[in-house]
């Protein structure tokens, strides 16, 4: 596993942000962030801000342009041996699992950059409780121009659509592009319910942006053959139309409700253990520090049961994909603890951020 220099990153010292902005990283690739408390928090920031309720802009850490080789076979999906079209997961029926090698993460990388770069206009800044009957003339502006980019960033997407030969970073992909559609033809009406449409939108990206970065540098290959497989789902979501995918929900799925409650419970007690620092590696960890990790790692695994029990309950076979990658990612840091090296803050992230576009989908309805 490689091990990056760690750099600046704003916004820590708290587990999880204040009602307010929340800042993406100043570093699209760069490698794990320094800083004070709160970076596992930061980490997974835009996926809880669905939950505590802060402006959410997409934070990217994509891969570079050299990636791992000699990935393990986790990450090559199962397929059916005849070819139905040329989208390249379209055989994928094998169960999720940890991502090793991912073609789109480099095509992805400068498409999200200019999407970020984008709503930095002041749209980040926004108070999302403002209905757009009581915006300004300049919020409006905000609105619009974020609207346009959210737009123009779903149709460069589509390609990634075909592009990667897993189902579930297809999925992904597909949830982002509708979701940012439907936030940006919500603006001429906006209520504050459909600042979750974003949510739900810039979650995927960061997750997406996450699993690239757990790949390039090396915790994803390290962890991957750590996790006990799961079982191939019995029922697949059918490739429908990829340049005008459906969002994840159209109504409230049963188990929105546990779905919330278990990430907010996973927030409260996870908290001691968001404070400590992502720049030590384990082999240097003060006793203290191991302990908060070691108390942490129960609380994590019944995090992880709680998803793929939802998942198995759910009739919805997306979300039933995104609950167990969240649960694998999350164990592939469980696994990590005892030999945690920096770079592995990236399984925890794209684990949390994979959970929020779920938890901000419920929400985008349950709001309504």
């Amino acid at each position: 596993m490689n091990y990056p220099p760690p750099s600046g990153h704003p916004g820590s010292g708290q587990p999880w942000p204040p009602q307010g902005p929340w800042q993406p990283e100043g570093q699209w690739y760069a490698p794990p962030p320094k800083g004070g408390a709160g970076w596992k928090w930061v980490l997974g920031a835009v996926a809880l801000l669905a939950i505590v309720g802060v402006t959410v802009v997409v934070t990217v850490a994509v891969i570079g342009e050299d990636e791992e080789s000699g990935a393990p076979s986790a990450s090559s999906p199962r397929t059916s041996s005849e070819p139905t079209s040329d989208v390249a997961s379209a055989n994928d029926t094998g169960p999720v699992a940890i991502i090793t090698e991912e073609p789109t993460c480099a095509p992805v990388r400068p498409i999200l950059i200019v999407f970020s770069d984008a709503q930095q206009n002041g749209w980040d800044r926004r108070d999302a409780s403002i209905p757009a009957s009581g915006w300004t003339h300049e919020v409006r502006v905000q609105y619009e121009e974020v609207g346009d980019a959210m737009r123009e960033t779903a149709d460069r997407l589509v390609p990634m659509v075909k592009l990667t030969p897993h189902r579930v970073v297809r999925e992904l992909y597909e949830q982002m592009i509708a979701y940012l559609r439907a936030y940006a033809q919500a603006i001429p009406r906006y209520r504050p319910a459909d600042d979750f449409l974003a949510r739900s939108g810039n979650a995927a990206a960061d997750a997406i942006s996450n699993i690239c970065k757990s790949i390039e540098y090396g915790a994803a290959a390290a962890r991957a053959r750590m996790v006990t497989p799961l079982a191939a789902p019995e029922v697949l979501a059918p490739v429908g139309d990829i340049a005008n995918p459906q969002r994840l929900l159209t109504e409230i799925d049963p188990v929105c409700a546990e779905w919330a409650d278990a990430v907010s419970e996973f927030q409260r007690d996870a908290a001691a253990w968001g404070t400590t620092s992502p720049d030590i590696p384990a082999s240097q960890w003060s006793s203290e520090q191991r302990a908060l990790n070691d108390q942490v790692m129960p609380v994590m695994q019944t995090f992880a049961d709680r998803l793929v029990a939802l998942g198995q309950r759910t009739s919805n076979p997306t979300l039933r994909d995104f609950a167990e990658l969240s649960a694998l990612y999350r164990s592939a840091y469980i696994e990590a603890i005892p030999t945690y090296m920096p770079a592995d803050q990236y399984l925890t992230a794209a684990s949390i951020r994979i959970a929020g576009v779920v938890n901000a989908a419920c929400k985008a309805l349950t709001n309504n």
